[in-house]
């Protein structure tokens, strides 16, 4: 048999016992799933949404906490991307866990999953770096598709407590009608401030794109400069901000 194909036929056989590689696809991996820690007092419920996550093949359940204590501490060890977390847990609330997974694991975006629609605890998860608050009302597609949200940098916010958020912004704005702010607020370009309007108005990234004719990167590069000029964690922290600070105004 002639040497030369002797050679390629041995190649080829390697080749089937091993890794096939396809022209074209060298290098290429797919994509690292969400990783994603549970939070919850009721082991029942924990359960079940991990079986009900499981079914997403983008999405991988890395661990479960059942107080907010716990939750801390699987965050310094996991890292996860995503924690979807309850607000009221004994040991250590869920508000309390959100603050000091922020100095952890700094990377990871919390979601408040709770029964609790209750405006105080709303507030403060924002004002503790939750970057969104679901209530338990939701169905399980839609868990998966905030934790994706999220996950690319998006806020968000079951619709009935969007309104809440939007009546204490009107409060807060009536309360300090008079009061100036002690310190100047950081200097926001004025695109930078339009991309801010529409992200309190809860238009997602690709949206404010196509309205500003700009690419969606562009927005994601204008969110994060925002976001570290005001030293907030989350696009609605920079909401209640901007509100709190009269740099804008919905009417």
């Amino acid at each position: 048999m002639d040497e030369r194909w002797e050679t390629l036929r041995r190649a080829v056989g390697e080749e089937r016992e091993g890794e096939l590689e396809i022209p074209g696809q060298r290098g290429r991996s797919a994509p690292e799933p969400i990783r994603v820690l549970v939070v919850d007092d009721h082991a029942l419920f924990r359960r079940g949404l991990e079986i009900v996550l499981a079914q997403e093949d983008d999405i991988q359940v890395v661990g479960e906490a059942g107080d907010g204590s716990e939750a801390v501490e699987q965050a310094a060890d996991l890292l996860p991307d995503i924690v979807l977390m309850d607000v009221r847990m004994p040991r250590r609330s869920g508000i309390e866990a959100c603050t000091a997974i922020k100095e952890v694991a700094p990377s990871a975006r919390i979601i408040m999953l709770t029964m609790s629609d209750e405006e105080a605890d709303l507030y403060e998860a924002i004002k503790a770096g939750a970057t969104g608050y679901l209530l338990k009302e939701i169905s399980t597609d839609e868990v998966a598709t905030a934790i994706r949200a999220v996950a690319d940098g998006q806020s968000q916010i079951s619709p009935a407590m969007a309104a809440k958020l939007l009546t204490e912004f009107k409060s807060m704005i009536k309360q300090r009608s008079d009061e100036k702010p002690l310190v100047p607020a950081p200097r926001l370009t004025d695109r930078e401030m339009e991309v801010l309007k529409l992200v309190a108005t809860g238009l997602n990234n690709k949206d404010i794109a196509r309205q500003l004719f700009i690419s969606e990167n562009t927005v994601k590069n204008h969110v994060r400069n925002i976001l570290e000029k005001l030293q907030l964690h989350s696009r609605m922290e920079a909401v209640v901000y901007a509100m709190r600070e009269k740099i804008l105004e919905i009417s």
